[in-house]
């Protein structure tokens, strides 16, 4: 006969600072599976989180422009983790007291340039914000939620400049979003790491193109 079930339930957790670490936390979790079986597991969290309980905000910009395809802006940016250089989309942590759309605004005009002050920056409006999303539940406890953001640009617009803090070496590429899918496939090619946000989306839209034309 076979265990009777029950929902998982967390016992207790201790957390671990490391001296010198600002970002991130380790931490023990000791739970109760289905089964009532006692387990342990390790992860990692960040120990910056706000009130507003979102950790950061990544963004999808559309940019609207009067004669061009409709394009998109990612970001080719070195990941020490990693230790490669990932494609990737704008994004950031949201800062205290920040709502989501405004570090979503922010985080974009200071990678980009789109969405600011300046020439050639558009006027960018959030269209739409994800509920709540992990990425990689199986190590940390990390969120983020998926602004999309459109930027309305003018016939004579110049490509805006970033405004990147110091020590931030992010180089921009603006790719039609038709053609998104197969851009990262070239990056892959080419022995860059693709995030899988950005990928996911790439994919979705690269499906939901095919269907069309089924």
């Amino acid at each position: 006969m076979s265990a009777k079930k029950q929902e998982p339930k967390i016992l207790g957790t201790t957390d671990y600072q490391p001296d010198g670490f600002k970002w991130t936390r380790l931490k023990k979790i000791d739970w109760e599976d289905e089964t009532g079986k006692k387990r342990v597991w390790e992860a990692a969290e960040r120990s910056t989180r706000g009130k507003s309980g979102v950790d950061a905000v990544a963004i999808i910009a559309l940019l609207d422009h009067p004669s061009r395809p409709l394009s998109t802006v990612i970001l080719e940016q070195y990941r020490p983790p990693i230790g490669n250089t990932v494609i990737e989309l704008p994004a950031g942590l949201v800062d205290e007291g920040e709502k989501p759309e405004e570090a979503a605004l922010r985080e974009l005009q200071e990678e980009t340039g789109y969405g600011g002050e300046g020439e050639g920056a558009g006027k960018a409006t959030v269209e739409h914000v994800s509920p709540l999303l992990v990425s990689d539940p199986g190590l940390t406890n990390a969120n983020m939620v998926l602004a999309t953001v459109r930027v309305k640009l003018a016939e004579s617009d110049p490509e805006p400049k970033q405004k990147l803090d110091e020590g931030e070496h992010i180089v921009k590429r603006v790719v039609e979003v038709s053609e998104l899918y197969n851009v990262l496939q070239e990056y892959n090619e080419k022995g860059f790491t693709v995030d899988a946000r950005l990928a996911h989306w790439a994919m979705g839209w690269h499906m939901a193109v095919r269907t069309d034309k089924k």
